[in-house]
């Protein structure tokens, strides 16, 4: 590997000297006296895009991670000059490009700095490779942090690390494990409250050194391509992280049934033992939406194929398990066995669709199913055929999901586990080396199989999980961390990835619940399952290989308190179905770390404990052995103990008790959560009545309460309800208002309102503006509750 200092002392490698510039529309174009071209193009107020070209000539403009259909335009753009720098002024920020070596400067209207060059852009040319090394140093500030980089099993707060990104398949992989499944080349820097963001796209292996090298410089580079990046400015890093989400897309909405708790073993086979696990979850009335197939369901490990001795009569196993509640989801790999019996191998070869090494010669790797031959998923006809191959999976049996693994891609037995560098790919018809095109090759598998089953599932939505991705694949599917291991520091490590998955757009996430390699004790389960249920995505899955790991192994308490938090998820599932509404039409994150949700205060910003699920509920897990309490952090306003009611103020750390069936958990004074009742599965029966906690403040929050079909597209022409409540607090009054938009109406009729931490006796009631006696609502005083029409408009509770 290059270091930082070697790239910095190998003679000539910097722009030199502006020979002229030009602006045209949205783009300016800077060329200097030894050939290297800046294309500086605007793309919104807040963000900019950075390309250089050593030798005058761009490549084509192409790019898997960037939506097609992103929003794009600015209102001011302003371009002056000045003795030594050219000026380009938006509406947002301020930048400066340096007219003797290009370096760049980010500044606030009013001066103030974001983010400078340090040497800026510079490079060496690769002999062996061709093409160049291409890198980017950028001062930094002191007690500057820097978040995201996807899947990093590391301290949240990237500060003094070194990281590259190369998508690897990492067996029990450990803490501070450098490469692991995912490149996600996005990060957020926060200096004097002030918050930046770099999209470094480019898909050869990518490093980031955040000041580990030396104190006051970050830099990022790459083993290949351009220099090509974006730069998004805040100031706060909601601004940073939902114009990031913006410009890599975001997901369609989930089915709800994929919010649910899910169960997943290497591997549940044959039927009789796929159907002895559903039918003791529904003996234990332990709620459960979906059973996973792992390999050992198919002949050979042959994708697209059923054991039939295993499962004789798939489609029937389906339909059953489906009428019990169970959507059944299917792991499907690259790897295709070498077999010219094998009809997907046979239609593949005539095609031509495999990848080849450079020399011509087919890519032959050792999977699961032994020698293979992998397709090409950069190639749109290889994607479209693959897409294809679902009709029977899902179009004819019933498969409701579909799981890609081993697709960094993973290759057994050889050095490097995956592709020889040397393998060739389309690249949507820019002709690559694997190079190039390896830490794409999950992401462009996971599109092929989302449009495959987006297809043949039609018009129900579709669930896709995959375990290599790339920025940008967000759009296309949900993901997991891979293979961890039954730990306490694996718990911590779960934590901490997925709130920084969250933060790098990718708010789809779950861990392998109780750790995939080795043996959970029941303690570890319960804490684990304690923390997966406040997970996007919320699986238990282990390897099989040292015992078993489902809730009821562990014995009877185990069992009651899993029960007792996977039944408390159920019942927040409108309420994570609202922050997913809110992740797909705006790109905030899912899970928001304490810096992402108070970035001003400093103690936020080496915590990754705590987190805030959705908007309002904040969550701190119990990650050591033995304890029955733990201290935590509170972040800036008011917060009720979810288990007692105790209103806290934040901006502290406390302490709270945390015995083996609880949890810490807070609700923010002023917030409204709507709330199922326990269902063994989604909508396994129909709501009769929403409830809706309504936690008192002293002044005004808002809540909101995002409804629709639970799947299927008709929320896209408007069939949707999207409740916003205002709630006010005075000493003696609460006023409770509610707009509704969309066109969607359940089926209940009313709400079930409880009251928490009202700090008056309700003596008079207001409805629509005109007094009612409380009887009318059924009020009970003793547990604060009562009923109230669902499209009610003002509610006035008076002490």
């Amino acid at each position: 590997m290059i270091t930082n200092t070697e790239l910095e002392h190998k003679g000539n490698l910097y722009p030199t000297g502006l020979i002229s510039y030009e602006h045209d529309q949205d783009t300016v174009n800077f060329i200097t006296k030894n050939g290297v071209r800046l294309q500086l193009t605007i793309l919104r107020d807040n963000m900019m895009r950075f390309r250089y070209t050593t030798n005058g000539i761009f490549e084509h403009d192409f790019s898997y991670a960037v939506d097609q259909n992103h929003p794009h335009g600015f209102n001011h753009l302003e371009i002056s000059e000045e003795d030594t720098h050219v000026v380009v002024k938006t509406e947002k920020f301020i930048c400066k490009v340096a007219k003797d070596d290009l370096r760049v400067g980010m500044y606030e209207h009013n001066g103030k700095i974001i983010l400078e060059d340090e040497l800026g852009f510079h490079w060496e040319e690769s002999f062996e490779f061709g093409g160049n090394f291409v890198k980017m140093s950028k001062s930094s500030k002191d007690q500057e942090s820097f978040f995201g980089l996807g899947d990093k099993p590391t301290n949240f707060n990237l500060k003094g690390k070194r990281l590259s990104l190369w998508n690897t398949d990492q067996y029990a992989y450990g803490k501070d494990t450098n490469e692991l499944y995912k490149a996600v080349p996005f990060y957020m820097g926060l200096q004097q409250n002030i918050s930046y963001g770099i999209f470094f796209d480019n898909t050869f292996k990518t490093h980031f050194d955040f000041c580990s090298e030396r104190r006051n410089v970050t830099s990022f580079w790459a083993d290949g391509g351009e220099m090509n990046y974006y730069f998004i400015y805040g100031p706060q890093m909601t601004d940073v992280l939902t114009t990031y989400t913006d410009l890599t897309g975001k997901p369609e909405l989930p089915p709800m049934w994929a919010l649910g708790f899910h169960q997943c073993k290497w591997s549940y086979y044959p039927e009789s033992k796929v159907k002895e696990i559903t039918s003791k979850f529904r003996e234990l009335n332990f709620p459960c939406d979906a059973i996973y197939l792992d390999i050992d369901y198919m002949e050979g490990f042959r994708c697209f194929t059923w054991n039939k001795e295993f499962f004789p009569d798939p489609k029937r196993m389906v339909r059953e398990l489906e009428e019990d509640g169970f959507k059944t989801v299917a792991i499907i790999d690259p790897g295709i066995k070498i077999d010219l019996s094998y009809d997907v191998f046979k239609e593949a070869l005539d095609k031509d669709y495999f990848c080849r090494r450079a020399d011509g010669p087919y890519m032959r790797g050792k999977v699961w199913p032994g020698e293979c031959y992998f397709p090409d998923f950069t190639n749109p006809d290889v994607r479209e055929w693959w897409s294809g191959l679902y009709r029977e999976l899902i179009g004819e049996i019933g498969v409701k999901g579909v799981w890609n693994d081993m697709n960094e891609p993973a290759v057994m037995e050889v050095p490097g586990k995956t592709f020889p560098l040397d393998v060739r790919h389309d690249y949507d018809g820019h002709a690559c080396s694997h190079r190039k095109a390896h830490n794409i090759y999950g992401m462009q598998m996971a599109r092929a199989t989302y449009e495959g089953v987006k297809k043949f599932n039609f018009p129900k939505r579709p669930f896709i999980i995959t375990r290599a991705n790339y920025s940008g694949g967000q759009r296309y599917t949900s993901t997991w961390t891979g293979d961890n291991v039954a730990t306490w520091e694996h718990l911590w490590l779960a934590n901490v990835q997925i709130q920084r998955l969250c933060m790098s757009g990718m708010s789809f996430a779950g861990s392998d619940i109780g750790g995939f390699a080795e043996q959970p004790s029941g303690e570890l389960y319960t804490r684990w399952i304690q923390l997966g249920i406040f997970h996007p995505f919320c699986r238990v899955h282990s390897s099989g290989d040292h015992g078993e790991q489902e809730p009821w192994f562990f014995g009877e308490d185990v069992l009651d308190i899993s029960r007792k938090f996977v039944e408390l998820r159920y019942q927040l599932l409108p309420y994570l179905y609202t922050a997913f509404y809110n992740y797909v039409q705006e790109g905030q994150p899912i899970l928001k770390p304490l810096v992402y949700f108070d970035q001003e205060d400093v103690q936020t910003h080496y915590r990754s404990d705590e987190f805030i699920f959705g908007n309002q509920i904040l969550v701190c897990p119990i990650q050591e052995p033995n304890v029955q309490g733990r201290r935590m952090y509170i972040p800036k306003g008011q917060w009720y103990n979810f288990w007692n009611d105790n209103l806290v103020n934040g901006g502290k750390e406390i302490w709270v008790d945390a015995p083996l069936d609880i949890v810490p958990i807070f609700i923010k004074a002023g917030a409204i959560i709507p709330k199922y009742p326990i269902q063994q599965y989604v909508d396994q029966v129909e709501i009769k009545q929403m409830t809706l906690d309504v936690y008192y403040k002293l002044g005004k929050e808002n809540s909101e309460f995002y409804e629709d079909a639970h799947d299927g597209y008709e929320y896209r022409q408007n069939i949707y309800s999207l409740r916003t409540f205002k709630l006010t607090g005075k000493e003696d009054e609460v006023i409770i208002q509610q707009h509704k938009s969309g066109k969607f109406s359940a089926s209940y009729e009313t709400f079930k309102l409880n009251l928490h931490g009202l700090p008056f006796e309700i003596r008079r009631v207001f409805y629509e503006n005109e007094e009612v006696p409380l009887e009318t609502l059924q009020y009970n005083a003793e547990d604060k509750s009562m009923i109230i029409k669902k499209d009610f408009s003002e509610l006035q509770l008076v002490g």
